[in-house]
């Protein structure tokens, strides 16, 4: 019988994709704030930073799946 990979389900990638966009959005946006930005730019520093650890945490696992 076939095992199912159930930490790849569409569902746990969704998750781990809101985290990591969270996590991203955190560091990015108080980084930002703490270099005194002002909070109207501060918010897109959050979205690229939700981006890039999202990305980042997406192609690590890619390579690990692939092993």
């Amino acid at each position: 019988m076939k095992r199912r990979d159930l930490k790849n389900c569409g569902f746990c990638r969704f998750m781990r994709g809101v985290a990591f966009g969270g996590l991203g959005a955190m560091m990015g946006g108080y980084s930002a704030l703490l270099l005194g930005l002002p909070r109207d730019e501060a918010i897109y520093y959050a979205t690229f930073g939700a981006i890039a650890v999202t990305a980042f945490a997406n192609r690590k696992r890619s390579k690990k799946d692939e092993q």
